[in-house]
This record gives structure tokens, sequence and C-alpha cells, in this order.
């Protein structure tokens, strides 16, 4: 092939591409638009808008989807009215699709939503203090039919084991591999499931005798962190604002939360633990515990817990950074709630007091 040929037939290729490109940027012929442009909105509200007609075509229909849910169909009018009651905090998405001339145009608007009272506020009281291994970089803490569970942390040094809570003394354990940094657990019908950090694997294991049965995969999620269950669903965090639902039989994740009060979104979730109908999350870094309501994502409570860590007996061998709060585990046979942290020396018995 000559040069010139080849050069022309490049030129020919190149305008072919960039002509099918520029064909498939189409210009909207409408807009969504909220009133006085309002994107932040708080439970109890109401977003009002409407669809603008930037090009006078005459529109058959409108349909309206919030939180990536049909809503409903607009006919002869553009404006709208959403009220926000039984509906998700988090950045949310609200989308029409016009039927017009023969055509469909998708226009959206990103919103964020928030609760729309301030969490409460609450302390604790320490009950009772235990003996826990201070080599254990708790990621994990559960109880199931009065034992206690754990899994630590560290590539290297993960690890699941079954405690006795008065003595502090190791029943079973079993090793990760060097691979795996294990993150938070969770039990359900006799199985447990374990997360790992960022080898977006979660491991599965026979309760009895820590034989690993399988694994699950993330899927959207970013990372393993936290994990827990309500008995039907498993809740897991990832590191960001979404606190993920699964499926308990083939463990997809089928919805998310996204966790917020009435002034921010907020994210760094670690441990988590189904207390009474609510979801009880360490904040990576922080003395403090979150009370999440499942349904919505609302921060409805905060516990303060600063204070418990100078109660340590090994304080002087731990780091701020590292060694920090997480681990909450309750006992529903006896209403009781622990506490522990990375590494800590001891587990306490709390109870949570209201400011």
């Amino acid at each position: 092939m000559n040069k010139f040929k080849f050069l022309s037939l490049l030129i020919l290729g190149f305008l072919f591409f960039s002509c099918g490109s520029n064909s498939d940027k189409k210009t909207s012929y409408f807009k969504l638009k909220t009133a006085e442009n309002k994107t932040e909105f708080k439970l109890g509200e109401t977003i009002e808008g409407s669809i603008e007609n930037l090009k006078d075509r005459e529109i058959d229909s409108i349909q309206l989807y919030f939180q990536q849910k049909y809503f409903q169909t607009l006919i002869a009018e553009t404006s709208f009215s959403v009220p926000l009651e039984n509906t998700k905090l988090g950045r949310q998405k609200l989308e029409a699709i016009v039927f017009s001339e023969g055509e469909t145009d998708t226009i959206s608007e990103n919103l964020k939503i928030l609760n729309n009272q301030s969490p409460k506020a609450y302390t604790y009281k320490v009950i009772k203090e235990y003996p826990h291994d201070s080599e254990a970089y708790t990621q994990g803490l559960e109880f199931y039919k009065d034992t206690l569970y754990e899994s630590t942390g560290q590539y290297g040094n993960s690890s699941l084991r079954k405690l006795n809570l008065e003595t502090g003394e190791v029943l079973n354990k079993i090793n990760l591999e060097d691979t795996y940094f294990g993150e938070g657990l969770t039990i359900l019908n006799n199985k447990l499931y374990l997360l790992t950090w960022r080898e977006k694997e979660g491991l599965i294991y026979n309760l009895d005798d820590f034989e690993q049965t399988g694994t699950f995969s993330y899927n959207q999620s970013k990372e393993g962190w936290g994990l827990c269950n309500d008995g039907k669903k498993l809740y897991k965090s990832d590191g960001t604002e979404k606190i993920w639902i699964l499926d308990a039989e083939t463990l997809a994740e089928k919805d998310f939360i996204q966790v917020a009060t009435n002034t921010k979104i907020y994210s760094k979730f670690n441990e988590l633990e189904w207390v009474e109908g609510k979801i009880y999350a360490n904040t990576y870094q922080f003395p403090s515990v979150t009370i999440i309501n499942p349904e919505n994502g609302a921060i409805e409570g905060v516990i303060d817990f600063r204070g418990l860590r100078e109660r340590l007996g090994n304080l002087d061998d731990l780091d701020s950074q590292n060694h920090v709060l997480n681990g909450i585990a309750y006992n529903q046979n006896t209403n009781k709630l622990y506490v522990t942290g990375k590494n800590w020396d001891k587990v306490f018995e709390v109870e949570i007091i209201e400011k």
C-alpha cells in the first residue's frame, strides 16, 4: 500500500468516527428544575419542581422516577411535587423520561436528602470489665447463643476466634491466609460470615468447627469493613457512606442505605452490630458508636465513649491512630452490650445513658 492511499484511509476513518461520536451527542429538549434550584432537602419536606420545555415541543407524557423507583406519570402538565416521607437519605436521583413527538428524552437531577432531626446524645456507664487478648486486632465481635466470637485483622496475623468472655480464653482459633486482612463478622443459621478488607471476597465457615465451606464476592461494594444481621438479611459497610443489604441465601448485594444526620452524610463505619432493631456502628478512629435506622440510614443517636480507652491496662503500648475503639457485641439473651478495641486488653460491659 502506497503512502498516499494509506493516508487517505486514515483520514476517512478519522472522519467516520468523528461524525459518529458527534451524532451521539444529542441536545436535550428539556430540563428538570427544582424550585429555587434547591438540591438539598430534609425528611418531611416536599421537592417542588417542573420540566422546562426548551424547544417548545409537544409533550405526550412525563414519567417521574425517584430513587430509581417509578413515582408518577404527568399528562398535560409539567409541574410535580415529591413528598419526602418514608424515603431513604443520602445522595439520591430524581429522574424524568419525557415522551414528545415520537422521541424520548431522559433528564435527571442529583439531590441530597437529610434527616429532619438531630441525633440524640448518649454516654455510658461501665458495668463490668473482662480480660481480652491484647494481641487481637479486633475487627468483628458478636454473640451467638451466649458464646462470643471475634475476628482480627492485619495481613499475616488475621484470625477467627471463639472466646470465653469471663476469662478471655481463646477456645478455638484459626488463622487466615497471609493474603487476607480479616474484617467484620456475623453469624446466621449456624454459619459464620467473615469479611476481608481489600480482597473483594467474604469467607463462609461452619460455626461448630470453623471449617471453611465457601466464599462470596462483594460485587458493587468498595471494600469489606463491618457486618451484622437482623435474622433475615445481612448488612455490610464498605468504608463509604453506604451500608449494603445482602440476601441471606445468595449473599448478593440487593440494596443499600446511606448514613446521614440532619446536617451531612457520613462515612467510615467499621464494626457493625444489630441491637434491638437498630444498627450500632463504630466510626473508624473515633471514640463513639453511631445508632443507625436500617430503613432510611438516619443517625438517630451517638454514644460518646471518650474516657473508656484510659481504663486499659496496656494503654502505654497503644497508639491513638491504630488501637482505637472497635468491637460491639450485644447478647440478645441478657440484653447486655459489650465493647472493646484493637489490641485492647479489656472487654467492657456497658450501660447506655441518654445525656
